[in-house]
């Protein structure tokens, strides 16, 4: 088997990996790339040059700039007085859009998100709306935002340092202004004024509506010899369940669950009793203040936990709570906060909760004092839904962040430093300054994306390397015989777009940069062009909530499910192909040469 064989084959069972989805995309990207180097088609000293790339270092210090951006109260300034609005759901989807896309355009995007969903959330509940109203949206033009600058988007850092090995220089800071511009403005526009109605559940809001997308849970609550309960039948319960709207599904009775309506309505309460409970959080939170029940863990039963308060939290991609669970993250024992349970795209998770592994967009249910549930929402490093404005503890230092990042970007933009030199002196000057704690430096990184693109980079150069992206370019050519440089960009543009669907951004970059170039010099055209056409398709992750993080980081508190994106996705990735191929033309004429 060829070289070039074996790098196609290693390239689609990672797709394929992928797409499934039951494996770790940083695991998956990591075997290929230890599988390249044991069969030789990725050379031994090159296996982790990945690492070391600058596009790596790049998104790591992006990543810690945007922590200090937030810390110092540098954001605050642009989210401080959205509190205070109210709105019609077009004028709210514009407001909140606009500042979300302004904001990702000098922050990560997936920071940018996890900034302003709070505030959508408060907004939301002052004007009576449901979260699906207006998260989706929120998460979409946080995306559209993302494009307008180099480091605004994983996937514009990738194709700017992979221009530097393909054509001889990077791209700069705003060379992707113009077209992710253009693109970006008519994807907010599009959304605030039409794409809104095709959001899930937005055309059935009522003025009725008095409380956030009804989540509803399934948790454990103990009967102790304090509760008015004791002794009596379970059907007694029922005015009580009534009037909160929560469902006794079972019991656990030393460690037997028995479950029935009609079985257990007779059932006699007993001290000791684990009573199954089903209901959102404001019935449950009622039915134990009522009962004077509470939660507690059956594996550490000997801790006294007194009922005090819940919190709905919600998990972003960068959560360390991902793939552990509440055994295994040690929440009782260590922080005295109780999961009691997980809405997951919508749905309750019923057994088991203790050992369910949790899952980005996950929104969980905490249950603590309400300092224990502060200390440990900061510490699992999710976002509360509730009452939860955004706290910053160091608004004298915001012109300080401010102005070093932007004598940064002005100084790389003009060319006098490196951009990750110049990213490295502001995140020194950060710690120095004191703006971030030094603690908060590492988990600032998104180690999974950094392992992702560390892996994939090598697999990238061997698919060039070994002649694959040419084949695979000729063959795109071979297959639109006869039509024009334009049509094939186009096909290029769509091609990109149904990669990012199912594929990380970067990988999609990876994948589809080295044949975009190829296909250029094939035609003899601008390779801008098409590199331009891969960075905006990549980011172009609307169809699907695994596209991108900011789709699956709003899917549980919007209560979406996998099907609902595409309704406004497909609509607005083909207004984008309208709007960003004469875009694409005009600022990147294929008959240009490469600046």
């Amino acid at each position: 088997m060829s070289d070039q064989s074996i790098v196609f084959l290693l390239i689609s069972t990672a797709l394929i990996l992928f797409i499934w989805g039951r494996i770790r995309y940083d695991l998956v990207a990591f075997i290929a790339l230890i599988s390249g180097a044991i069969v030789g088609v990725i050379p031994t000293q090159n296996v982790f040059s990945g690492f070391g790339h600058p596009a790596v270092v790049i998104i790591a210090l992006v990543l810690i700039i945007s922590r200090g951006l937030v810390r110092s109260g540098a954001v605050e300034l642009i989210t401080s007085s959205l509190s205070n609005l109210t709105s019609g759901v077009k004028t709210h989807i514009a407001l909140m859009g606009g500042i979300s896309a302004a904001l990702s355009s000098i922050v990560n995007n997936v920071a940018a998100l996890a900034i302003l969903m709070p505030a959508d959330t408060q907004l939301n509940k002052k004007a009576k709306r449901k979260p699906s109203a207006t998260l989706m949206a929120l998460a979409f033009t946080s995306i559209l935002g993302g494009m307008v600058t180099m480091i605004g988007t994983a996937s514009n850092v990738v194709i700017a340092t992979y221009r530097a090995d393909a054509l001889g220089a990077p791209y700069s800071m705003f060379d992707f202004t113009a077209v992710g511009l253009v693109v970006a403005t008519a994807g907010v526009i599009f959304i605030a004024l039409f794409g809104w109605r095709l959001m899930p559940k937005s055309d059935n809001l009522s003025s009725d509506v008095t409380d956030d997308e009804i989540r509803e849970y399934v948790s454990n609550v103990l009967v102790t010899e304090d509760s008015p309960i004791l002794g009596n039948y379970l059907s007694n319960l029922d005015e009580i369940c009534e009037g909160v709207d929560v469902a006794i599904l079972g019991l656990i009775r030393d460690n037997e669950r028995l479950e029935g309506e009609g079985f257990i309505r007779n059932f006699i309460i007993h001290k000791g009793d684990l009573l199954i409970l089903e209901g959102s959080v404001q019935g449950i939170d009622e039915f134990m203040k009522q009962t004077k029940t509470h939660y507690i863990s059956d594996a550490e039963s000997d801790f006294e936990f007194k009922h005090t308060s819940l919190m709905e939290v919600v998990v972003p991609p960068f959560s360390r709570t991902i793939g552990r669970n509440a055994t295994q993250l040690s929440l009782l024992k260590l922080r005295q906060v109780s999961l009691l349970g997980i809405s997951r795209a919508g749905k309750s998770i019923i057994h088991q909760v203790r050992n369910t592994k949790i899952q980005p967009g996950d929104v969980l249910l905490l249950h603590g004092d309400s300092a224990h549930l502060e200390s440990a929402l900061k510490w699992m490093e999710c976002l509360g839904l509730e009452k939860r404005d955004l706290q910053i503890p160091q608004r004298k230092k915001a012109s300080l962040a401010i102005t070093s990042f932007l004598i940064a970007i002005i100084a790389s933009s003009l060319g006098y430093a490196d951009l990750p030199v110049a990213l490295s002196l502001v995140v020194i000057f950060y710690i120095a300054a004191n703006v971030i704690p030094k603690i908060d430096i590492y988990r600032s990184i998104n180690w999974s994306v950094i392992v992702l693109l560390g892996a994939m980079i090598p697999i990238g150069e061997a698919l060039q390397s070994s002649g694959g992206a040419e084949t695979l370019s000729s063959t795109l050519i071979y297959l639109s015989y006869g039509a024009s440089p334009v049509t094939i960009l186009f096909l290029m543009l769509i091609i990109t777009m149904l990669l990012s669907a199912v594929l990380n951004n970067v990988a999609t970059v990876l994948v589809a940069a080295p044949i975009g170039v190829e296909i250029a010099k094939t035609l003899n055209v601008n390779p801008d062009t098409f590199l331009m056409a891969v960075a905006i398709g990549a980011s172009c992750a609307f169809l699907t909530p695994i596209g991108h993080q900011n789709n699956t980081l709003v899917m549980g508190p919007g209560g979406y499910r996998f099907g609902d994106y595409w309704k406004l996705g497909l609509p607005l990735e083909i207004v984008i192909i309208l709007v960003s191929i004469p875009a694409l033309l005009y600022f990147w004429p294929l008959d240009s040469m490469p600046i």
